[in-house]
């Protein structure tokens, strides 16, 4: 047989074979795999390519190495995931790097870590100052992970006591110009109630790159044409303005009556209107 034809034959069989191979290993985000994945990977793919370009001759011995590698590579997950001592020993542990706010230097020689690449991981964490770090962790990776001190931490609206709507995936309804049905049945939207969002935002259809819906109905759009500037919906905003005015008017009318009955009846009324905008606050204010 033609040498040309052997390595197109082994090509298209070691394509198919690597194909069932990774997706036995299971998904891997590759900057995330540690260096015992990462040279199992290597291993497996350099055999791959040596097998396909008949570099290895024996074809059959070429399989079985191949497959010892994938083989043991699962083999080895699964005895991990039963074993934590065995997952250390093939994986590795994490490594404390600043403990307290203070840099652990003797962890920093273990991994061979100067501080101008601890700063550096740092600042992809978007922690510029060292100071502000309570604890900062490698992962097995070589991932950093970063615990700010308690005064340097953001604001979460949970430390201000405040609830906010729950989050749900925006969904695609309109992209390069075209309306995706599906995404918009799922809303439990339709043609009539998009063209209408478009026609108050005076734009057509063929001018829309990406049309977004999210969980509170908003539309947001990003034109073709980036010159053209879009109007912002105040629909929400004026509906809390609407019922804060509400409110303060019974407040004032509270104070304003001398009728004992009607101004027990304003205050209670206003009462109720503000426990109603403390609980809308966070679905119609952004």
């Amino acid at each position: 047989m033609v040498e040309w034809l052997v390595i197109l034959i082994r090509s298209v069989v070691l394509f198919f074979l690597a194909l069932i191979l990774v997706r036995l290993i299971g998904k891997k985000n590759i900057s995330n795999i540690t260096a015992f994945q990462f040279v199992n990977y290597t291993v497996v793919s350099i055999l791959a390519a040596l097998l396909s370009v008949n570099i290895i001759k024996n074809f059959a011995f070429g399989i079985i190495s191949i497959l010892v590698w994938a083989l043991l590579t699962i083999a080895l997950d699964f005895a991990a995931m039963k074993s934590r001592q065995l997952h250390n020993l093939i994986y590795g542990v994490e490594t404390l790097l600043i403990k307290d706010g203070k840099v652990m230097e003797e962890n920093l020689e273990k991994e061979r870590m100067t501080g101008e690449e601890l700063l550096r991981g740092l600042r992809s964490k978007g922690a510029f100052n060292l100071a502000d770090v309570e604890f900062a962790i490698m992962e097995p990776t070589g991932d950093i992970n970063v615990i700010l001190k308690p005064d340097k931490k953001p604001i979460t609206p949970h430390d201000m006591g405040k609830k906010v709507a729950p989050q749900v995936a925006p969904q695609t309804v309109i992209l390069d110009g075209n309306i995706l049905n599906e995404p918009l049945s799922n809303m439990g939207l339709n043609h009539r109630w998009l063209k209408s969002q478009l026609q108050n935002a005076g734009v057509s259809l063929d001018n829309v790159f990406i049309g977004q819906v999210d969980a509170c109905g908003d539309l947001y759009l990003d034109l073709f044409d980036d010159a053209l500037q879009l109007p912002q919906s105040q629909v929400k905003e004026l509906l809390y303005a609407n019922i804060e005015k509400c409110q303060a008017d019974l407040i004032s009318f509270a104070l304003e009556t001398e009728d004992e009955a009607a101004k027990q009846m304003y205050q209670q009324d206003a009462e109720k209107l503000k426990a109603v905008m403390e609980k809308l606050e966070s679905f119609l204010l952004r």
